[in-house]
This record gives C-alpha cells, sequence and structure tokens, in this order.
C-alpha cells in the first residue's frame, strides 16, 4: 500500500508504507487428567457437547486419557479454551466428579 504526499510545488510523491504482519494467536491445549471417580461417560459426554467431538474421537480420546493419564480434549485461543476449562470443571462439580482439566500454550 502507498501513501501520496502533495508537495507545496503541487508534484505528488507516492512513498510505501511497510506491510504489518499480523501475528498469529498462541494455541493453548485444553487437557483432560485422568481420575479414579469421573466415569467414562461423564468425560466422553463432555467431549462431545463441549469439545464438539464425534462419538468416535470422544471415546478414544477418552481412552487416550485412560490408560495415559493425560489427553488433549482440543486446542483453542486462551479465551476459548479458558471457557471451556471452566464449563467443564463447573459441569463435573455439579455431577459429583473431581475431573480435572489444565491448559498449556501448544509448541511451534
Amino acid at each position: 500500500m502507498a501513501q501520496k504526499h502533495q508537495h507545496d510545488d503541487g508534484q505528488v510523491v507516492t512513498e510505501a508504507v511497510p506491510k504489518q504482519k499480523l501475528k498469529r494467536p498462541t494455541l493453548y491445549k485444553v487437557l483432560l487428567h485422568n481420575d479414579n471417580y469421573t466415569t467414562r461417560e461423564f468425560v466422553v459426554a463432555v467431549l462431545k457437547e463441549i469439545f464438539h467431538k464425534s462419538e468416535t474421537d470422544a471415546v478414544q480420546i477418552m481412552m487416550h486419557v485412560h490408560f495415559n493419564g493425560i489427553g488433549v480434549a482440543g486446542v483453542y485461543t486462551y479465551d476459548v479454551a479458558d471457557t471451556k476449562l471452566k464449563t467443564v470443571e463447573a459441569a463435573a462439580r455439579d455431577n459429583g466428579f473431581p475431573l480435572r482439566l489444565s491448559m498449556e500454550p501448544e509448541e511451534g
């Protein structure tokens, strides 16, 4: 993009304006932590309803968390990740489950 300036003598001079590069927002992984009390059904329901996962993906993520202790529910901008984390923790509390989530910046 160029800016035009008019000199006193009537000539128009065009000078280049450097393009401003926009930095992509940092993305955050929302992590589910395994516990011995939250039911598999509840975790699958949360993954489907709050993280919009298919039944198949929700079951796969739940099984990964069950066997590995932690798993990624989704990757989002900070505000979205934080909202989902708080929504799930509130739903877990309301249903008597100690389900814990955390979030961390995505690498790269």
